[in-house]
């Protein structure tokens, strides 16, 4: 059975194809689209796809959607008749869903060539998100877990996990979202773009939790385990709060009321300087965020008893506290699959019909190398066609058959202080690059972090970068030892280790690791490995390989990239391109 994932006509628009339960491919429409976060129906990953599995839409069997828009529909309906929103809010999201064209049509109109004959399943939000967690993690039986904005009108699900089948136990339903507390706080503190929570979360260590009184306002735990929204502070529920969804970089207007600003002052122009009482509201909303995630853990761990925990939706990015549930919590080992988000969506709902059909477990995600990857031969005409240019740019390109060669001379030259575009097999599923679509650095170096910034990244200071550490090196230099492939949890570092690797440890001593396996992605492995024999430390810097765009997809866009900024090596493959007179 062929199955298609999709998350579609949302943000982080993506697509997935399993195949008698085993995933093939997985890729999000912005790397196509090369717009952030691009929202709509992701033909050009569908596209990828279907290619990458030598299939057409002739044969696919099932299009999992992640939506059921008929998911609650007696709780919407009560809603708004207790409620009584503005009548323009329900005709807008009517009006909006009228227009949409159907899944059939879309494909009709992008993809040409065999028509799709299949069924088109719709799958519950959070259920999609509590299956792309569960269905693909290492656990038998865990605790399972989604907190996001909204999705099918509910905005936390949580439940057991047991062999293929999944119980939920409770669940926050609209107008009440964590999700939506903590994006409405993002844009008051001046990052108005939609996915901007991460910079809060990064901004957070420096401050202090200075206005957690005041939070706790507008954010009360129930005794469940759940959590509910004192509704004046926010316009979500009753206004016609803007929203971009369509064809193009997705967009949210305000979701708070002026009530947020006279309990915490005026709000922060995107524009404006960030002053000690950004920082500490920051740590706040982080603090308060933390304080509803483990009451919610803490409610639901003892029902089950189980140790292992699997999280999802957009919330689960947030590393810092998923890096305090083994602190925090009895959970030792934490699942979060590398697309919690709503990108994530699109796998979960493939694989949650796929059990649904009684069929038994027999995948793990254990890596994140799902997108597209470029052969030699792509490679060298690349080279081909833009020699001149490259030329130009002072460059020397030289190709390394031997691996272990190839490894030895990218790993001396950040042992240099130079910066690498290290561009190597199938590309990252998920937000994270991951070791085949990163830029790399010597995390020694007290100054590299301005290095980056002032030569490709041209972000705020405040945010760190992050490790990529051999699994076997994990114990010696962070408090915790457990496996984060996905770099979705944040360690403390030990502190007699921090003098030595200042770029990746941020200003409270942690850092966002990624544990870097041999069996997964060796030729990552090897390098870091050529490292830690030159160096003694075995971990390098990583960050995303971009610039303020969405990671590169193609050769052609890592060497875009390159030549327009001051990075000191390109390795494509096996190709090694090298700017004269670096240091």
């Amino acid at each position: 059975m062929i199955i298609l994932g999709l998350n579609a006509f949302h943000g982080d628009s993506s697509a997935c194809l399993v195949r008698d339960g085993k995933l093939i491919a997985a890729a999000e429409e912005e790397r196509f689209r090369r717009l952030k976060h691009w929202a709509g129906f992701p033909s050009e990953a569908i596209a990828y796809c279907l290619r990458e599995a030598g299939t057409t839409l002739a044969d696919v069997d099932v299009i999992a959607m992640n939506q059921d828009s008929r998911a609650h529909l007696w709780r919407k309906l009560a809603y708004v008749a207790k409620s009584r929103p503005n009548p323009g809010f329900i005709l807008e999201r009517l009006r909006n869903r009228g227009k949409r064209k159907g899944v059939e049509e879309h494909l009709a109109d992008t993809l040409p060539g065999p028509a799709f004959r299949g069924q088109v399943v719709p799958v519950e939000h959070h259920i999609a998100h509590l299956s792309s967690a569960f269905h693909v993690s290492p656990f038998d039986e865990a605790t399972i877990v989604s907190v996001d904005g909204f999705g099918d009108f509910s905005s936390a699900v949580w439940g057991v996990g047991r062999g293929a089948t999944m119980q939920v136990e409770g669940r926050v339903y609209f107008p009440h979202s964590l999700g939506i507390f903590y994006q409405a706080l993002t844009q008051y503190l001046g990052f108005p773009h939609y996915g901007d929570e991460y910079k809060v979360m990064g901004l957070a260590p420096y401050g202090q939790p200075t206005r957690v009184d005041a939070l706790r306002r507008i954010v009360r735990l129930k005794p469940d385990g759940g959590f509910e929204l004192d509704l004046d502070y926010f316009r979500h529920h009753r206004e016609g709060v803007a929203y971009q969804w369509e064809d193009g970089m997705p967009a949210v207007g305000d979701l708070f009321t002026g009530k947020l600003e006279e309990l915490l002052g005026p709000r922060r122009d995107k524009a404006g300087e960030l002053t000690q009482e950004h920082r500490d509201i920051a740590r706040s909303v982080q603090a308060l965020y933390e304080e509803a995630f483990f009451h919610l853990l803490d409610t639901v761990q003892p029902r089950h008893g189980t140790t292992n925990i699997a999280l999802a939706g957009g919330c689960a990015a947030n590393s810092v506290a998923n890096g305090k549930v083994r602190r925090r919590t009895p959970y030792t080992h934490v699942y979060v699959q590398s697309a919690a988000g709503d990108a994530g969506g699109a796998i979960g709902a493939a694989f949650a019909h796929w059990h649904s059909l009684g069929n038994p477990r027999g995948f793990v995600m254990d890596h994140a190398y799902w997108g597209p990857g470029a052969s030699d031969a792509e490679v060298d005409a690349l080279l081909k066609t833009r020699a001149a240019e490259i030329e130009a740019a002072g460059c020397t390109v030289t190709r390394h058959a031997d691996e272990g060669e190839l490894c030895a001379r990218t790993a001396h030259a950040i042992a240099e202080g130079k910066v690498i575009g290290w561009f190597q097999g199938r590309m990252e599923w998920g937000p994270r690059a991951l070791g085949n679509r990163s830029i790399l650095g010597d995390p020694r170096r007290a100054d590299m972090k301005d290095i980056l910034n002032l030569k490709i990244k041209r972000r705020e200071s405040f945010r760190p970068f992050a490790p990529s550490v051999l699994d076997r090196g994990v114990a010696d230099w962070f408090e915790e030892d457990d496996d984060v492939p996905f770099m979705m949890q944040v360690f403390q570092i030990r502190e007699d280790k921090r003098p030595r690797i200042p770029a990746v440890t941020h200003v409270d001593g942690s850092g966002r690791l990624q544990t870097v396996h041999a069996a997964t992605n060796p030729r990552y492995y090897r390098l870091i490995e050529a490292f830690a024999a030159e160096t003694g430390v075995p971990m390098v810097l990583n960050t995303s390989f971009n610039e303020n765009e969405p990671v590169v997809c193609k050769p052609e866009e890592a060497l875009d990239c390159f030549l327009r900024t001051k990075m000191d090596v390109l390795v494509l493959g096996d190709v090694l391109i090298e700017r004269a007179g670096t240091a």
